[in-house]
């Protein structure tokens, strides 16, 4: 009894510092690249989104373009709407208009082979945000964006377990059209199910673009199918919240704690920082950095030599954290914009 008790007391300890290093994430000095190529100038870029709907894609392209901008790039911009055909059109457009880059905000190459094999042929550089399963070069990218997903999800999932007193039951909500989603459901279902107190009730897929409509009923659903043994919701994306807490609410599941392996979005953000809403954190990535990292790794690119190799961590979103940074961005305190002035050798754009 004594081995078990140490056991448990370890584990929880170590749930505990990972979870404080997660938050420690905020305040960090710079630890990405510190030399490269200087500023590639007079580049025309398209930046396709996947549905700006998705917050996390909508930031890294605010990001992006204010980057960009430092370089005097000419960007483009597409909202592909969760619609293929869009997104095929935007490719061939950003073809015979020869731009010199493609970006692929939250989708990958799978369903686009034909206009991938164009692009590359017409050498355009492709590189994505969140457009593969893990963050680096693919045999399509240049470079993919991310945060390593095994990372997020054991944040998640951890503090899924770590807030739970008894018995913790979850449901997770993927979108299994994309590979980074797919691995943080995987990771986190694999993690919950290694603690003795807790158990993987379902894995519901709702595409992200219909969680708005679907989540209501879902909530109903699952609510009469597992009743009081569903304590927690682990989710993929910020977005499967925006449109929870009121069903939970009209159903008397005050109980539930939600917690997002997600892009950490404004809207979540704001509703985690209040304390009112039963979305208790959100796995966030660095996502304004984000649009900035992808200006380097394509200035990189530009100027033929490879990738920095250089991967942002996630941080760990709760209510302490948000009321401790006040109205500063989660990433505000990491110098990356000064970091990749220094290494394009550019002056900051001056705000009209």
């Amino acid at each position: 009894m004594k081995n078990i008790k140490n056991s448990s007391l370890a584990r929880c300890a170590i749930v505990v510092m990972a979870l404080l290093l997660g938050q420690q994430a905020f305040g960090e000095k710079w630890d990405g690249p510190t030399s490269g190529p200087v500023k590639q100038a007079a580049k025309k870029v398209l930046f396709i989104s996947q549905d700006f709907k998705n917050g996390g894609i909508s930031t890294a392209y605010r990001g992006f373009s204010a980057a960009a901008a430092e370089l005097g790039w000419d960007v483009n911009v597409v909202d592909g709407k969760s619609d293929v055909k869009t997104i095929h059109a935007a490719f061939l457009d950003a073809i015979h208009s020869h731009q010199d880059a493609i970006v692929l905000g939250g989708f990958q190459t799978d369903e686009f082979k034909d206009v991938v094999a164009l692009a590359k042929q017409s050498k355009i550089i492709l590189a994505g945000w969140h457009a593969a399963a893990e963050p680096g070069p693919t045999q399509d990218l240049f470079i993919n964006i991310a945060t390593e997903s095994a990372e997020v999800a054991r944040m998640a999932a951890d503090y899924a377990i770590q807030s739970g007193s008894e018995n913790v039951g979850v449901i997770i909500f993927n979108d299994n059209r994309f590979g980074v989603a797919n691995a943080k459901t995987q990771r986190m279902k694999e993690i919950v199910e290694q603690c003795k107190k807790c158990k993987v009730l379902a894995v519901e897929n709702l595409l992200i673009s219909n969680a708005g409509k679907d989540i209501p009923a879902a909530v109903v659903r699952l609510d009469k199918t597992y009743g009081k043994a569903w304590t927690h919701t682990l989710a993929i994306n910020d977005v499967y919240f925006d449109a929870m807490n009121f069903p939970l609410v009209s159903i008397g599941r005050l109980d539930i704690k939600n917690i997002s392996a997600g892009d950490g979005s404004n809207v979540a953000l704001s509703r985690i920082k209040g304390g009112l809403s039963q979305q208790i954190a959100t796995v966030a990535e660095p996502t304004n950095m984000q649009g900035w990292q992808l200006v380097d790794e394509l200035n990189r690119a530009f100027a033929g030599v490879a990738s920095s190799g250089y991967m942002s961590k996630p941080i760990l979103v709760t209510t302490q954290l948000l009321k401790q940074i006040g109205t500063a961005a989660i990433d505000s305190e990491i110098p990356y914009e000064k970091a990749y002035r220094t290494i394009w050798q550019v002056k900051a754009v001056e705000k009209q």
